[in-house]
């Protein structure tokens, strides 16, 4: 399964590092595009010059950790898309681009399901995505999540309890079938 990764989903570190710790666990197969990438990068400048520089260096490590995830939208496709938000019609158009059935998002109302019905996609939120995931297969989930909850408490250097951690990084669902 293809999966394009909005930006909203890749800025916040913890909910990144899930996903792709997913997407290593070989559960599906993570895409975006130069844009989304350069999206994510702007919106952690936007909190602090230091975060906009880490997301830098975040951003060339997945590059190389996933080379073939880097899709191109289609220019032409691109300007036939309507959705609420014209900003986000490159992300559907590269989900169309890389044959992704799904976008994982947390603004799921700018991606209207009757517009994404269209063109064969769906949008989901991440905490929804991974859900269903966890209930198919729920080792590959637990261990991105262990993964990311032990780095977390590295960073930070203190306990960091995991289904507030989860919440914060928009995961509740998640948090609250994993806590317990």
């Amino acid at each position: 399964m293809k999966a394009v990764l909005d930006a909203c989903v890749l800025y916040p570190s913890v909910l990144r590092e899930i996903l792709i710790g997913v997407a290593a666990r070989g559960v599906f197969t993570p895409l975006w595009s130069a844009r989304i990438l350069a999206e994510w990068q702007r919106a952690a400048a936007r909190q602090r010059a230091e975060d906009g520089a880490i997301a830098a260096g975040e951003i060339a490590r997945l590059r190389a950790q996933w080379p073939a995830a880097e899709i191109a939208a289609d220019p032409a496709l691109e300007a036939r898309i309507w959705l609420p938000d014209p900003a986000d019609c490159h992300v559907l158009a590269s989900a169309v681009t890389g044959s992704a059935a799904l976008i994982i998002t947390l603004n799921l109302r700018d991606f209207p399901a009757r517009e994404l019905a269209r063109l064969d996609v769906t949008a989901e939120s991440p905490d929804d995505f991974l859900m269903a995931r966890w209930l198919e297969a729920p080792e590959p989930v637990e261990a991105a999540v262990e993964a990311a909850h032990d780095a977390t408490q590295a960073v930070s250097g203190r306990a960091q309890p995991l289904r507030p951690l989860l919440k914060r990084a928009k995961l509740p669902r998640l948090g609250k079938a994993l806590a317990s």
